[in-house]
């Protein structure tokens, strides 16, 4: 189990680090789009959906990793007065409890979105708007990713038990 936790790990990390670049892909769009309406007095509603697609996968696909790390929003103003091994056990049974469950859920209720979506060749209903069925594929990857995440996260939480 410790081979496929680490595995998770270095997955989701390596996933997240490569997501930060879409943040900046995302503003070069961004200003070439508005350089474009400025001064050619041209739009495109496909920049604009390409933008939204860029920070969207950003932060679904990156989610996981955000988890790894630790760095994800927690409301500390309780917790950080707690004993360390009490601490322990809210994480355990937090991400057992609740986000085991959640993010299995959105995988499976997202799927036949994803499906129909892509047996549709669904676009965009703006004018010449992008294709949606690859950010539906994205949510799914991206609750899948969280939801290998929360297992490893599960298992390390249990491995910090052993070792106290």
């Amino acid at each position: 189990m410790e081979r496929i936790a680490t595995a998770i790990d270095r997955m989701n990390t390596a996933i997240g680090r490569a997501t930060i670049w879409l943040l900046f892909l995302s503003v070069l769009v961004s200003a070439g789009n508005a350089l474009a309406r400025k001064f050619l007095s041209i739009g495109s509603n496909a920049f604009l959906e390409l933008q939204w697609y860029l920070v969207g996968t950003m932060i679904v696909l990156g989610s996981a990793w955000v988890l790894r790390e630790n760095a994800h929003v927690r409301i500390e103003i309780f917790s950080a007065s707690f004993p360390p091994r009490l601490r322990q056990w809210i994480e355990l049974l937090g991400h057992s409890l609740m986000l085991l469950p959640f993010a299995g859920a959105m995988v499976i209720l997202s799927w036949p979105f994803f499906v129909r979506s892509w047996a549709q060749n669904e676009a965009s209903l703006n004018y010449g708007g992008l294709l949606v069925w690859p950010m539906r594929g994205i949510i799914v990857l991206g609750f899948v990713l969280l939801l290998l995440q929360a297992i490893s996260q599960i298992y390390h939480a249990i491995r910090s038990f052993a070792q106290d």
